[in-house]
């Protein structure tokens, strides 16, 4: 079986994720991640590792597009349920995020995935769309899906987050 196995090579860059992190707690939510999507400042890591692109951000909303690549697939050939969870989880916190005033922080408590469609590479553009519901002082609550190209649907997904003051 060895001899069958043709390995593949992903590389990939990102910026040091402490200048994100410094910036964030001297803006607002939304003036932190509105500079991210102008490219004003860096991606941060994960967005990078997943492929994502095209971040667009509006109060209490996030939206962002992702291309599955086989490097996402799990062990049937599909993209893994995990990056369903980190997409939808990613874009919906950032939601929530653009809520909060500067210096105030979140952390995702829970979050509900329904895996409604499976992502291939042939599934092509994926749409991310999150939207913050609530946020009240001690918990903000948001729903976000996955979307192919041509508007199916693929997932949804509520996430809590505890806010961090």
């Amino acid at each position: 079986m060895k001899n069958i196995i043709e390995n593949r090579t992903r590389t990939f860059d990102w910026a040091d994720p402490m200048i994100g992190a410094k910036s964030a707690m001297k803006m607002s939510g939304y003036d932190y991640l509105k500079s991210i999507a102008d490219g004003d400042l860096p991606m941060p890591p994960i967005m990078s590792l997943m492929g994502v692109d095209n971040c667009d951000v509006d109060e209490g909303y996030m939206r962002f597009e992702f291309n599955a690549e086989e490097y996402h697939y799990n062990t049937i050939g599909g993209v893994h349920g995990g990056v369903f969870s980190t997409l939808l989880d990613s874009c919906i916190s950032c939601a929530v995020h653009t809520t909060l005033p500067q210096g105030v922080g979140f952390s995702t408590i829970d979050l509900k995935v329904n895996f409604i469609r499976p992502i291939t590479i042939e599934t092509g553009l994926v749409i991310c769309e999150g939207n913050a519901i609530h946020t009240g002082r001690k918990t903000a609550v948001g729903e976000g899906r996955l979307l192919d190209a041509s508007g199916k649907l693929l997932a949804t997904a509520s996430v809590t987050c505890l806010i961090l003051s």
